[in-house]
Formats: structure tokens, sequence, C-alpha cells
């Protein structure tokens, strides 16, 4: 993954979003020699339809199991 520095990218942005863009290939942006950043072209892949978001629900719910504890438990929990 190629690295540009903070100025760099600031700098020549509009060129460095054509890169990524064109060649698919992210770039890390650092901050004194430290990656901070990743500039990735956006996500490709289609958006479900809520029909569709709602049967992989379900179908994830059928293998997964709460073993007794209620939803209220582990709101609770995880609130501690």
């Amino acid at each position: 993954m190629r690295q540009v520095g903070a100025y760099e990218a600031k700098t020549n942005l509009p060129r460095l979003l054509d890169e990524v863009a064109s060649s698919g290939e992210p770039i890390a942006i650092t901050k004194h020699g430290v990656p901070v950043a990743v500039l990735r072209p956006a996500s490709t892949r289609a958006r479900l339809t809520a029909s569709e978001a709602i049967a992989g629900l379900r179908a994830f719910r059928k293998g997964h199991h709460l073993n007794g504890l209620t939803l209220r438990e582990l709101i609770d929990e995880g609130r501690r």
C-alpha cells in the first residue's frame, strides 16, 4: 500500500482521489511517518432491500441463542 504524508494528501487530495478511484488500490495517509488513515475506494456492494435484511436477521437468529438470558439482562450487563 502506498503511503503519503498528511501535507501531501491535503495539497493533492483531488489527484489522490482520482488515483484511488481508477486503480482501486488504497493509499495510507501518514502523520510523522505513522499511518493514521486509509483512503480507499467506496464499496460497490449492492445494498440490501428491507425484506432481504429482515430475512438475513431471521436466518442469523436461528443459529444463535441467548441461553436463557433476556434482552434486558444483556443491556444491563453492557452498562456496567
